[in-house]
């Protein structure tokens, strides 16, 4: 099962895991199987149907030009990157 890579500011629904093993061969159906185990994740990942701005996924390690639709592997490793927003110097 492809292993999913709960970044800091989502740990609060994984129960405080890093890593997460879900079924799916497709980010969406990680995704979807992510929400089964740590309910509350797709809301805060996505925005309908779709990744929500400023939401990134990567497959072993090369950000995922497929975005929802991108394949996942068995092996793979699915990480989310929430964009940070900063201030000026």
């Amino acid at each position: 099962m492809p292993t999913v890579w709960i970044p800091a500011p989502l740990r609060d629904l994984s129960g405080g895991r890093v890593t997460v093993e879900v079924a799916g061969s497709t980010v969406r159906q990680v995704i979807e199987s992510l929400e089964a185990v740590c309910p509350g994740m797709k809301a805060r990942l996505c925005d309908g149907e779709r990744l929500k701005p400023g939401v990134r996924v990567a497959v072993d390690g090369v950000v995922a030009p497929l975005g929802m639709l991108q394949p996942v592997s068995a092996e793979s490793e699915v990480t989310f990157v929430q964009a940070v927003s900063g201030g000026g110097v």
